[in-house]
């Protein structure tokens, strides 16, 4: 009988990535585990809107660059032109709630390596018109022009 060679083990080292394997990337993990944090102390915050606002607050001083310039003035936007929103986080990033529910938040670019922040609502918001309309914006800067839309956008979201 002729002597069987023990089978060739490959060099290669298989990747699981996310990219190759499907699952969730670093970042969507961390999101995921800020997340999981913020339930925990979500009972805390949405009988205290100042703890709500500490978390938020903290949430932008870790921000850097254009993403913290914009979620500071983001924060004076919202508050002043809708100040029945609580301040809390989402995800990580800065939120606005009512009734305890989020209505409005903000993500950074460099929550997911993004190009562009992005200002967003929830389906909370009374934006509905007709059958299909936006519901996040990209933002690359805070003009006076995009001011103006947002304030307009927040005032109408908690009508």
């Amino acid at each position: 009988m002729p002597e069987k060679k023990p089978a060739q083990k490959s060099t290669q080292r298989k990747r699981t990535t996310a990219s190759t394997s499907g699952g969730f990337t670093a970042e969507e993990r961390a999101a995921m585990k800020a997340r999981a944090q913020e339930l925990k102390a979500e009972e805390r915050a949405s009988k205290n809107r100042a703890v709500g606002e500490k978390d938020l607050l903290a949430a932008i001083a870790g921000m850097k660059g254009t993403d913290r310039a914009m979620a500071k003035r983001l924060h004076a936007i919202i508050t002043a032109s809708a100040p029945d929103l609580w301040p809390k986080t989402w995800y990580g990033m800065p939120a606005y709630a009512k009734d305890g529910k989020v209505v409005c938040f903000f993500q950074a670019a460099q929550k997911f390596n993004a190009r562009y922040a992005t200002f967003g609502f929830s389906d909370e918001a009374n934006l509905d018109a007709g059958a299909m309309w936006p519901t996040s914006f990209a933002l690359k800067k805070l003009t006076t022009a995009e001011e103006k839309k947002i304030v307009a956008l927040v005032k109408k979201a908690v009508r």
